[in-house]
């Protein structure tokens, strides 16, 4: 049975024979720092291996409701919540131009018991203090360097650096993103697909307050969403259009694009001035089979990628994160190996459900406008008038959008 040893959190981890650890969290951004986090504070001893910082590229993450409790747990929310935006109701217009154009649809988040279904939060500083509270958390051992390859023993996995270090854990984290190496070297089947769309990001300023209302426009190219920032009037932007279209956007100068944005909200806000980085996201998607193998538990991007609908991925992503710190919490009072198969069954089994559950739907809103199908436009048009004209079917489907009630992780209820 590995000893688990810690380290100094504020200093490198030395040279030598392989440090060890219970759990080793490969990949820097945030649900891996969070992981990395959940379980260094509860006494487990933890290395996260990284060194990627985000880049500025004029992204967001609409925090839901869960993962606004599981970051207050972690005490990270206090020093993130001044810089994000609460968002207190949701519209939904639809403008695809179907004859089954159902009427705008509000949501109010005080309808459900929440001050807000999440908070809207600049993706580098969620990133940034999540970093800040792992370089001073107790028992968790930073390694700023690139994983290298992971090796397979009896009671532990030996993980290898870019920079010649070693260190052994009885179970490591794949967080490493969506090209994530950890996954291909386990040779886990994936499942991945494509649209002809794009999703264009920045940063807006506007004339008219936004009210704490996050609307989004359903096109025929895809959803174009305004989500509020702090300040009342400066918001985000995730325009998802046919990818030919996104190019020549995002070639735009300041002014030329910040009229676009204006044109396709409607002028709903007012006046529009860019005030941040640009970013242009791929509409992609992946999905595995089981984020599970010998010594390995897989979460975030390396388990699910998702087109920037819905404010679905980083949201799965930090729930990961607190379900895999259950499964280490389940493990220990079993007496068990966390890497064993038995420790990883029931994570694996009900991580795999949530993601194939919001993927699909992901999946299916995404496409439902792309095609101009009369069936498809009514019964999309149908299913938001149902949600708006009956009332316990609007509360059920607003709770279980901010936070699942089957299989909650415990930091996150």
């Amino acid at each position: 049975m590995t000893v688990p040893v810690q380290t100094s959190p504020s200093r490198p981890a030395p040279a030598g024979p392989p440090a060890r650890f219970e759990v080793a969290v490969v990949g820097a951004g945030a649900a891996g720092l969070a992981a990395a986090l959940a379980l260094a504070r509860d006494g487990v001893a933890t290395a996260l291996v990284g060194r990627h910082g985000p880049p500025a590229d004029g992204r967001t993450v609409a925090l839901l409701d869960g993962s606004v409790r599981f970051l207050a747990v972690l005490g990270v929310w206090p020093e993130l919540a001044p810089h994000a935006a609460p968002l207190a109701e949701l519209q939904i217009v639809d403008d695809t131009g179907s004859l089954f154009r159902p009427p705008p649809a509000r949501f109010s988040a005080a309808e459900i018991g929440l001050e807000a279904f999440g908070w809207n939060v600049e993706n580098t500083r969620l990133a940034t203090t999540l970093r800040a509270h792992a370089r001073t958390t107790p028992g968790l051992t930073l390694f700023e360097a690139d994983s290298a390859g992971l090796r397979h023993g009896s009671e532990a996995a030996l993980l290898d650096l870019e920079d010649g270090r070693s260190l052994e854990a009885q179970l490591v984290v794949g967080a490493d993103g969506g090209r994530s190496p950890l996954r291909t070297a386990a040779g886990l089947q994936t499942r991945t697909w494509s649209y002809p769309q794009a999703a264009l990001t920045t940063l807006l300023a506007h004339e008219r307050p936004h009210r704490d209302i996050s609307t989004e426009f359903h096109t025929r190219t895809g959803p174009f969403t305004l989500v509020p920032l702090p300040g009342g009037h400066r918001s985000s932007l995730v325009w998802v259009t046919a990818e030919p279209a996104a190019k020549r956007l995002s070639g735009l100068d300041d002014r030329a694009l910040a009229a676009a944005v204006e044109h396709q909200a409607r002028s709903m806000l007012g006046s529009m001035r860019i005030d941040g980085p640009r970013g242009l996201v791929p509409m992609r998607g992946l999905s595995v089979a089981r984020p599970v193998a010998p010594r390995l538990a897989l979460i975030g991007e390396a388990a699910h990628v998702f087109p920037p609908i819905g404010a679905q991925g980083l949201n799965l992503g930090l729930r990961d994160a607190a379900a895999l710190r259950d499964a280490v919490f389940s493990a220990r009072e079993a007496n068990r190996d966390p890497g064993a198969p038995a420790s990883l069954a029931g994570f694996g089994r009900t991580r795999g459900m949530d993601a194939r559950l919001r993927g699909a739907a992901v999946d299916m809103l995404n496409r439902s406008l792309l095609t101009d199908l009369l069936p498809v436009d009514a019964l999309r048009g149908l299913g938001l008038m149902a949600l708006t004209a009956i009332p316990p079917l609007r509360r059920a489907v607003m709770r279980e959008g901010v936070l699942p009630r089957l299989g909650a992780p415990t930091l996150m209820r």
